[in-house]
């Protein structure tokens, strides 16, 4: 049967040499699918770009309010982030993409799924154990793991030769000083001088680098306020004295009114925190991290809104959520990350933390302000009528409702002190 392949296509010099090396390699029909998962102005000609190179279709499906409903909605829920500091931006893209590559696959009688991920990377994983668990049947195609490739192109100066010699029409430099991802709740960079664990990315001759956030020194110096309004642990709602300037600005429509709260799509709420957050410099993340595939590797990350998000959720559950929940859900945070950063989003074992998550955070209603200045995100308000705060409980003054009883405290001390007791006259007896 001939071969008829949905490729992962972004216009880049990778995937457009992959688009053609396909159809030579294979004398397949291929049809080139990019995922709108926020990227902007990347995407304008992609679809000329892809048909001009050989591609037999070129989809674009829109999955940006798909990708902050069911995948980055959700993975905030948790509280997920990856060894104390990535927001998982470009891990938690990855399964909506694939999802999106097998939903063409079967609507246009595809047979085989390729994508341009390298062999060293975490890409390569996500992709297929999404492709394992949606479509088990499609062949899969790496060209990065294939030797013949490799030997064709052991670098971007081949690349860039057969480009040329294909006509292919891409812009590329043999001296790019770095490679980039973006997507709804970030950018990553990597490759290139940032290879250099040492490298300095915040010094002013590298900050054009940097696409969805001033730098914390240039971001202004009076702090700015927002608030948001969660339900169920998700953001729905927000406030801001400029609001709908910003949304009119974003092209972004409310869905109606709450308790003073301008309600926005999880799209919506992304775009303006995005705003927010970048023009005061939040959310930029320098950090060596430990790939699945077993080695170390720098990344730097601008999450302006999803680091808002992150923050301003903390902040409600520590007002509604109960302690042992908190701990419950908190002990299986890196376990979930880790998950999401390895390609198991599609996985059982998700599926059931997800639901331990959902139910956690039925009780996690209410309104948080937080003020942002020059890259920080600090907290100036909370409040829900879910709280399990009680000021008459928690107050140093005196109490007359007599609502927690301090003398308790004396022998909830002693029961908790037996133990350790107990191994102190041990010790003493053995050693004396």
């Amino acid at each position: 049967m001939k071969k008829k392949i949905v490729l992962a296509y972004s216009g880049g010099l990778d995937t457009s040499v992959l688009l053609k090396w396909l159809q030579q390699t294979y004398d397949a029909e291929v049809i080139a699918y990019c995922a709108d998962v926020g990227q902007e102005e990347e995407l304008d000609g992609l679809e000329a770009k892809a048909l001009k190179t050989g591609a037999s279709k070129c989809i674009i499906g829109d999955l940006r309010e798909e990708f902050a409903r069911d995948f980055i909605f959700p993975m905030f829920q948790a509280g997920a982030i990856y060894e104390g500091q990535y927001f998982l931006g470009t891990s938690i893209a990855r399964p909506v993409i694939a999802k999106g590559m097998i939903d063409v696959a079967r609507a246009e009688d595809c047979n085989s799924f390729a994508h341009g991920a390298t062999g060293k990377g975490n890409d390569q994983v996500r992709f297929e154990l999404t492709c394992a668990s949606l479509a088990p049947d499609l062949e899969v195609i790496a060209p990065w793991r294939m030797a013949e490739f490799r030997a064709q192109f052991p670098g971007r100066l081949e690349m860039i030769a057969y480009a040329e010699k294909e006509g292919i029409p891409v812009q590329a430099s043999a001296k790019k000083p770095y490679s980039m991802d973006r997507n709804l709740l970030h950018i990553s960079f990597e490759s290139g001088m940032l290879e250099d664990p040492w490298f300095d990315a915040t010094v002013p001759d590298v900050r054009e680098m940097y696409v969805l956030s001033v730098a914390p020194e240039d971001a202004p110096d009076q702090p700015e306020y927002v608030q948001i309004l969660f339900e169920q642990g998700n953001a729905i709602g927000l406030q801001h004295e400029q609001l709908g300037e910003l949304a009119a600005q974003l092209g972004i429509a409310s869905t109606g009114e709450r308790d003073g709260y301008t309600l926005f799509t999880p799209y919506g709420i992304m775009r303006l925190l995005n705003l927010l957050g970048g023009r005061n410099g939040c959310g930029r993340v320098d950090m060596v991290e430990n790939r699945f595939v077993g080695m170390k590797s720098r990344g730097v990350y601008e999450t302006p809104g999803g680091s808002i998000l992150y923050a301003a959720h903390r902040r409600i559950e520590s007002l509604t959520m109960d302690r042992e929940v908190m701990a419950l859900r908190d002990s299986l945070v890196p376990k979930y990350a880790q998950l999401v950063y390895n390609g198991f989003w599609f996985a059982p074992e998700r599926d059931a933390l997800q639901a331990l998550v959902t139910e956690s955070q039925k009780p996690v209603n209410g309104e948080v302000r937080v003020k942002l200045y020059k890259g920080n995100i600090m907290a100036a308000g909370v409040r829900s009528r879910y709280s399990l705060y009680r000021e008459d409980v928690a107050t140093m003054e005196a109490d007359p409702s007599n609502a927690y009883n301090q003398d308790d405290a004396s022998g909830f001390i002693h029961l908790n002190a037996l133990r350790l007791k107990t191994t102190a006259f041990r010790d003493q007896r053995v050693q004396g």
